[in-house]
């Protein structure tokens, strides 16, 4: 059985989750579920970046201590990513025991190797960002991200040679084309690392909230080093049960495009250091934009949507769980930037979902109720729909494996279409009950089975739903390998039920 690991960045856990993670998180629980679905052993990890001086601050501002905060904050992701389905297998929260003790040991086995030594830091620094910049890099003393003014640091760190590493890391992206994704993204990367690379301070003597350095206390380890090895601590990396070497073959990042310095130069460097192999890949994604501005937590946007419209829950309350994980994934491919609206959202519900899915179930069962007397007839062997689902199938199937989850749902509408399609073409709401509305109403039965199937892993409760309308059990048994035509039983009850997706007014 083949492994898939695959894990979100963790959020900080200094305010409320927003739809720009909820992006990252739902495609790669479509990801997670697509693989489960194909027969993989999957884990699936998210969770929470608990340290660093934005944190400390954001506490201090309540007057609660860090814990207090991160505990509260934290709850909030998960009760987010609950609400709009994702099943993570793990939620790391980097407070806990767990990721100290494996922090501690991965830096400690870096620190034993000689690629961490001591030096003073004299730089500025932006503490929305937990990052320094260089004086060419900044935007006239400001920080070129959130616009704020750069504080000036200085003092005695621990320092990662990541010097050391540069040639490694130009041999590993030759010999490994695919590891990091799209081809741009790559080609950043690269370019950072041929640019020059210098040693980078990794603790902290200025803030106590943050992994204690073993060797020593006086310090605490940058929050950065600290989050980027909870990849590490969901698969016990130095600890009892350590389950490192299964799983890390077969690890795959999804982040934002712009954390691709930390995953993509750093990282990789970090686990060479300390005497394993880098991830084995890192998926970039794009930013969603409101009128072209990346959408966040520390940013202000025109034309009157605030945070609060367009935090998961406010969505998924509107328009449904489904809709909105659909959208997501649907309207931006992952590696480009995608304008997120609520207009898009309208759009994609009454076109894809109202007219092509909803339509095609609903009037399905109507005809095979009035036609059929409820009772599902048998697919035809030789329909001409038969080499539509085929060619949706192997797209749909290069598609997830490639980490395109939106090209895999364009197939399976292009199969929605198809079927719609046929039913103008036979038109069996005309036709008398008998022989030929059984063939052309079990043939479209048969592409509902495979549209069912294709979308349960961004739709699990719409794919359950018609799973059971077509007289079908135990989705939950289903898998990607019963995509085949011909599949679908004869004689179940088929039931129409009420609309799957009731049309929104663009008013609304």
């Amino acid at each position: 059985m083949a492994r898939f690991y695959i894990t979100t960045p963790i959020y900080y856990a200094n305010d409320a989750p927003h739809v720009g993670s909820a992006y990252s998180t739902v495609n790669a629980d479509a990801l997670a579920r697509w693989h489960r679905l194909n027969g993989d052993q999957v884990k699936f990890v998210t969770g929470t970046d608990e340290h660093g001086q934005k944190v400390a601050d954001a506490a201090a501002a309540r007057g609660v201590s860090p814990l207090e905060w991160t505990t509260s904050t934290s709850q909030r992701f998960r009760d987010a990513w609950d609400e709009i389905g994702i099943s993570y297998d793990d939620f790391i929260r980097t407070t806990e025991p767990r990721h100290r003790d494996t922090v501690q040991k991965f830096l400690s086995t870096i620190y034993d190797n000689g690629y961490i030594f001591k030096d003073v830091y004299s730089g500025l620094y932006c503490v929305s960002c937990e990052d320094y910049f260089t004086e060419e890099a900044s935007n006239q003393g400001n920080c070129p991200i959130h616009h704020k003014a750069l504080t000036h640091m200085e003092e005695e760190n621990w320092f990662f040679r990541l010097s050391a590493f540069e040639e490694r890391l130009l041999t590993y992206y030759e010999e490994h084309p695919g590891f990091v994704t799209p081809a741009t993204k790559r080609n950043e990367a690269l370019a950072f690392i041929r640019g020059g690379l210098k040693d980078i301070s990794i603790t902290r003597s200025s803030i106590q909230w943050g992994v204690e350095v073993p060797w020593d206390p006086k310090h605490v380890f940058y929050v950065w080093y600290d989050a980027l090895i909870n990849y590490l601590t969901a698969l016990g990396y130095g600890r009892e049960g350590d389950e490192t070497a299964e799983w890390w073959p077969h690890s795959h990042h999804l982040i934002g495009k712009e954390i691709i310095r930390f995953h993509c130069v750093w990282w990789p460097a970090m686990c060479m250091a300390a005497g394993m192999e880098p991830p084995s890949h890192v998926q970039v994604h794009g930013w969603l934009l409101i009128g072209g501005q990346k959408l966040g937590k520390s940013m202000a946007h025109d034309g009157g949507l605030k945070l609060t419209d367009i935090a998961p829950v406010t969505l998924t309350d509107q328009y449904g769980v489904d809709p909105i994980r659909y959208y997501l994934v649907r309207d931006t491919a992952l590696g480009n930037d995608g304008e997120f609206s609520l207009e898009g959202i309208v759009a994609r519900y009454n076109t894809d979902l109202a007219n092509n899915l909803g339509n095609l179930v609903a009037r399905v069962a109507t005809v095979v109720g009035s036609k059929c007397g409820g009772v599902s007839p048998a697919p035809s062997p030789a329909s001409s729909l038969a080499g539509d689902a085929s060619e949706a199938v192997a797209t749909a199937t290069a598609a997830w494996q490639n980490f395109a989850p939106h090209a895999a749902l364009e197939a399976t509408w292009k199969l929605i279409g198809a079927a719609n399609a046929y039913l103008e073409t036979w038109a069996p709401w005309k036709m008398e009950a008998g022989p030929e509305v059984d063939i052309v109403m079990g043939d479209a039965l048969e592409v509902i089975r495979h549209v069912v199937i294709m979308i349960s892993p961004v739709m699990p409760s719409t794919a359950a739903e018609i799973w059971r309308r077509i007289g079908l059990t135990e989705i939950d048994g289903a898998r990607w390998s019963d995509l085949g035509w011909g599949r679908y039983p004869k004689g179940r009850d088929v039931v129409k039920g009420d609309p799957l997706f009731p049309r929104i007014s663009s008013d609304s």
